[in-house]
């Protein structure tokens, strides 16, 4: 075995113990399931319908219709598992801790294939590891870690298809093909891969030689990846009359949107609590040190993608970090659209920004990298220091969050809503007995019941007002006080005086059958 090979397989062992102690945290951390939200119910629920032969339905609604709001490749692959007999609940903690060293492997690979630099390579897959943000999004069940998966292989197969044309070698699309059907699984996984596909079309376009390259490699891109795309289309079409369940409509950014953007960007900067507080306390500062990283990225990726578009026999960038930084603004500018036109209800949380989180870490490790190459043995020093000093506050900042999540779920897993005193009223329900209900989600997973959903005035998708809102309170009313159904409110008076002036109009003339901490259960009267 000569050296290089030696080295690499050093490097390899080296990855899959840092992989193997990623997906270790989370199952430390995990003791009773992931975190849980209503997506996760979803998708638990809809993996639960496809195992039962029903397809992919809303098994945790009453009206268990079909599927399109959520694309189906995190609940086929929870059922897939689940053919073995668990239940998708616990595949989903398992699926994700694995995922998690998963994308570490993939990410030290990509760290070493970006800088052809080892230690790189490490310090990347530490780097995503030990971040606390990207920890807290594989330990709740949703489908972020599968499309992260996807998308860093996709990131993968496409520097692979450049490389071999780098090489000389003869034209082979093979590549080109596994990137465009790798994407079609994020699109699957999430709708927000559609910004993986952009941001490879504008690369091909971008960086091929020739217009014959360019059009001929966006054609077999797109070849590979349409077919899944059409076919998810159809089946939406022929089954719900819709092809995502999202409705055009303009829907302007709230300052609360903007502001949890902010907080979950300023926690993925700075690691200590302490110093996020004082910092926040600025004026703009997170806005501000935003604003200037994407101005930097977005002169980075003009003068090197257009300078190679417009003199083609010019240097090829490297692949692996040019197309990283594409595609943060490709992704954000499918966030901002979906929030601007398609879905009102989609906010800047951690589950959203976490893509971008992990490119900002694959381009912060190739600035490192080239400051390293300058031999200047302080700034070696320096560079050392910061990447020990980030690695070292980062695994401090995720061990506060392990300890805590140690100790019981999060979200819906916590053993306030397992433990509930309303869950036990709903389970001894008589069996056929409705429930209308503001948080579908827990009822169902915790009485095993699908539920209705409550009228409301405002849409939360389009955020117009619904239409017959009044005749919507009133059939509630009459299927409650008739004995064939129940209203359980959970947080009654928590809520925002518009939510909570919806509750008073829904519990209106009923009978209060249950009450506990602050959850309330109407029914007919005795």
């Amino acid at each position: 075995m000569n050296r290089f090979s030696k080295s690499q397989l050093l490097l390899i062992l080296a990855l899959g113990l840092i992989a193997a102690g990623a997906t270790g945290l989370i199952l430390y951390s995990t003791p009773e399931g992931l975190g849980l939200s209503d997506d996760s119910i979803g998708y638990i629920a809809g993996a639960r319908s496809i195992l039962s032969g029903q397809g992919y339905r809303e098994a945790w609604l009453a009206s268990n219709g079909p599927v399109t709001h959520f694309p189906p490749g995190f609940s086929a692959v929870l059922a897939l598992v689940g053919l073995g007999g668990l239940d998708p609940l616990r595949v989903a903690r398992f699926l994700n801790s694995l995922l998690f060293g998963a994308n570490t492997l993939l990410l030290g690979v990509i760290g070493w294939r970006m800088t052809k630099s080892q230690v790189a390579g490490i310090v990347l897959a530490l780097l995503f590891a030990v971040n606390a943000s990207l920890f807290n999004a594989h330990a709740v069940a949703m489908s972020e870690p599968l499309y992260i998966f996807f998308s860093l292989a996709a990131f993968l197969t496409f520097s692979k298809y450049f490389r071999e044309q780098s090489d000389s070698e003869p034209s082979d699309s093979k590549w080109l093909i596994a990137t465009g059907i790798l994407v079609a699984f994020a699109y699957l996984t999430r709708y927000a891969g559609l910004a993986l596909l952009a941001t490879f079309i504008v690369a091909l376009i971008l960086l091929n030689d020739s217009w014959k390259k360019k059009l001929t490699s966006v054609g077999i891109f797109l070849v590979s990846f349409l077919p899944f795309m059409i076919g998810w289309a159809i089946r939406n079409m022929i089954v719900a009359d819709n092809a995502t369940n999202r409705t055009m409509v303009y829907h302007p950014l709230t300052a609360e949107n903007i502001e949890t953007g902010i907080y979950n960007i300023s926690e993925f900067l700075i690691p200590v609590e302490d110093w996020r507080r004082m910092l926040i306390q600025i004026p703009n500062f997170f806005l501000a040190v935003s604003a200037i990283l994407a101005l930097v990225l977005l002169i980075w990726l003009a003068v090197k993608g257009l300078k190679k578009f417009f003199q083609p026999a010019s240097e090829l960038p490297e692949i692996l970090s040019f197309t990283n930084a594409l595609y943060i603004f490709g992704y954000l500018a499918s966030i901002f659209s979906t929030m601007l036109w398609f879905d009102a209800a989609t906010k800047f949380k951690l589950r959203i920004l976490s893509p971008v989180y992990v490119s900002l870490l694959v381009l912060l490790v190739l600035f490192g990298h080239w400051a390293w190459r300058n031999r200047n043995t302080v700034l070696r020093g320096l560079i050392a220091l910061t990447a020990i000093f980030i690695i070292g506050l980062s695994a401090y900042d995720t061990s506060a969050f392990v300890t805590k999540l140690h100790k019981g779920g999060q979200g819906y897993a916590s053993f306030k809503w397992y433990d509930s005193e309303a869950m036990a009223f709903l389970h001894e329900l008589p069996e056929g007995t409705g429930i209308y209900t503001n948080q579908p989600g827990p009822v169902y997973l915790y009485t095993g019941r699908p539920t209705y959903v409550l009228p409301d005035r405002v849409d939360a998708v389009t955020g117009q007002e619904r239409e017959r809102y009044e005749e919507g309170v009133q059939a509630l009313h009459e299927d409650v006080l008739s004995g064939n159904a129940v209203l359980a409110l959970f947080k009654f008076g928590s809520e925002d005086e518009e939510v909570q002036s919806v509750y008073i109009d829904l519990a209106e003339g009923l009978y209060l059958g249950h009450s506990s901490r602050g959850d309330k259960i109407y029914t007919a009267y005795p």
